[in-house]
């Protein structure tokens, strides 16, 4: 059983004392681009439709392959950082901390629209330096970053507001 005095609570505990969840994500099929392409030209053809259960089928490799325990992806936002973590106990294979952060952006390709996803690029330095392909409402998401580096990294909370920028 978990001790709950012990959990850190995101905007209770400072990140000083303790890392807390913020936001969690998943990337949807759009984070495949070929086979997000291939269900997209099926499902709004509408000759095709008829294929459209051996399109899930195709498809659905992908789909689960985001859930299965040792494949799992998923992008983690924290008081302290942005991370990609993989796997059963999920480890951070990828992370930049909020301090770093500069800009995030998102960019839309042909599928976004279909899927209701998009890119998001992490920018420090004039940099990319963390791509999260594939986000579900990634501007939701980007709120949430810019939100979160916003409260916890000291000097940015009267910063400018970042606007959005869709990269073509």
């Amino acid at each position: 059983m978990i001790d709950m005095r012990q959990q850190v609570v995101t905007g209770v505990v400072p990140p000083k004392l303790g890392e807390a969840l913020i936001r969690e994500e998943w990337p949807s099929v759009a984070a495949t681009p070929h086979a997000a392409r291939i269900g997209r030209a099926v499902m709004s053809n509408g000759y095709l439709r008829i294929l459209a259960p051996l399109t899930w089928l195709l498809m659905a490799p992908l789909y689960f392959a985001k859930i299965l325990p040792f494949v799992a992806k998923r992008y983690t936002l924290t008081n302290r950082r942005l991370m990609i973590q993989r796997g059963l106990k999920p480890k951070s294979t990828h992370e930049v901390a909020l301090a770093d952060i500069d800009e995030v952006r998102v960019r839309r390709d042909a599928n976004s629209a279909f899927y209701r996803a998009g890119t998001l690029e992490i920018m420090s330095k004039g940099k990319v330096v963390l791509t999260l392909p594939g986000v579900p409402e990634p501007e939701s998401f980007r709120h949430a970053i810019v939100n979160a580096y916003k409260a916890w990294v000291p000097g940015r909370a009267n910063a400018p507001i970042v606007p959005a920028k869709a990269a073509e």
